[in-house]
């Protein structure tokens, strides 16, 4: 898969493209209902298949003073998109990340599907969500870009959003609100795999090795910040294309007991003996145990620690929800 920065670095055999156009963070259910028409698409007309996406989320960009709310940075909404590419038999060809900056924010729709997807990609086929805007102001919809395809001679195809069987839509937003509630399994059910944490594990003050529960700490960097607890979790050193999966319990909060003043996600692997520091994890956010809590001393947090631990263990036994999904590994250049 290759990724283009700029509609002008594509080569030959990618330009007459399908493309998967949006921002798709979380690359949801209905994201993959886009994604896969224009799949269907390129196979019909024996074309490449792309996806046109923006970094950074335009949300940040107008609004670059609010709390990080990605459900998958850049890098790993990357490796998501190349992943569900290899699921299909003709592989995704590209993407083509542009920059949301003044001078994108500032086009018109009938400037961008001109100089970006006529002019730049040379599209045959645009395939969006039936919800898509676009251009200065988000003045444009699907029924204009229909209107400009047809003057520029793509097609336009807009797939209905993709529902639950309660006729709940699928949405990144409704995935963050339970993510925030502390419902990862429903968050899980519209991005169609468990909801991840993935980063390099760093020194912290290692008092959970003290306590006998030696944890690795991750930076939550530019990821949406779940409702603060204690979470019965999956972990997988994320360094091969098909990881081992490795039960535990994983705390997101302050450590109130400790007098801690920032956040801190750690996460105890059970029955693991190995060294992490400097290593890459992938942490499936399974299951919402508790809140965090205060408790009087040293002595009472170890024991609900343990406590946590068994909760965990139980759950995780039993857990038939969705898994952690496959990531496509380092083909790409970034």
């Amino acid at each position: 898969m290759r990724l283009f920065r700029h509609p002008n670095e594509l080569t030959p055999e990618c330009r007459g493209a399908a493309i998967a156009l949006g921002n798709f963070d979380g690359v949801h259910l209905g994201h993959q209902a886009v994604i896969a028409r224009a799949f269907e698409l390129a196979q019909a007309y024996d074309s490449a298949v792309g996806i046109l996406t923006f970094e950074p989320h335009p949300r940040a960009f107008f609004k670059p003073d609010l709390p990080p709310f990605r459900l998958t940075p850049f890098r790993i909404k990357m490796r998501v998109l190349q992943a569900l590419g290899q699921d299909h038999s003709m592989g995704l060809d590209f993407v083509c990340c542009l920059a949301f900056d003044l001078h994108l924010a500032s086009m018109s729709a009938q400037e961008f599907a001109q100089q970006v997807l006529h002019d730049g990609l040379n599209a045959a086929h645009i395939v969006v969500g039936e919800d898509f805007c676009f251009g200065k102001g988000r003045s444009g919809n699907v029924a204009t870009l229909k209107a400009l395809g047809q003057q520029l001679k793509f097609g336009v195809d807009a797939v209905s959003a993709a529902v639950d069987g309660k006729g709940a839509v699928h949405s990144s937003t409704l995935a963050r609100e339970h993510l925030q509630a502390g419902r990862p399994q429903a968050a899980a059910a519209i991005l169609g795999r468990a909801w991840e944490i993935a980063g390099r594990v760093e020194h912290g003050q290692k008092l959970g090795r003290r306590l006998g529960f030696p944890t690795a700490n991750i930076m939550l960097g530019d990821y949406l910040l779940p409702k603060l607890g204690i979470y019965a979790v999956r972990v997988a050193v994320d360094e091969t294309d098909h990881p081992t999966w490795i039960d535990g319990v994983a705390s997101l909060g302050y450590r109130p007991t400790v007098g801690g003043e920032e956040i801190q996600f750690e996460v105890y692997l059970f029955d693991y003996s190995g060294d992490l520091y400097g290593r890459h994890l992938r942490v499936a956010l399974l299951e919402f145990l508790r809140p965090e809590l205060k408790f009087p001393g040293l002595d009472e947090l170890k024991a609900q620690i343990a406590a946590d631990c068994e909760q965990a263990r139980q759950f995780l036994a039993h857990y038939q929800g969705p898994k952690p999904g496959p990531l496509g590994r380092g083909s790409f250049v970034l």
